[in-house]
């Protein structure tokens, strides 16, 4: 179907996932590292008893 004669949905064989894949990646590794520091920094002495921590023991709530 033609619209003013464009064809709107042609296919192209345009790759995606492979030249994003390094982009993938590193994107994985970054939220790895940001996920491990952010759990090290819940158990740290300092931020272990605040009430703003999910894993703090609660006092009776």
């Amino acid at each position: 179907m033609s619209w003013f004669g464009v064809y709107p949905l042609k296919k192209f064989p345009t790759p995606v996932l492979k030249p994003m894949a390094p982009f993938f990646i590193a994107g994985a590794i970054i939220a790895l590292g940001v996920n491990s520091a952010q759990n090290s920094m819940m158990k740290s002495d300092e931020w272990k008893n605040d009430p703003r921590n999910p894993n703090a023991k609660s006092g009776g709530h």
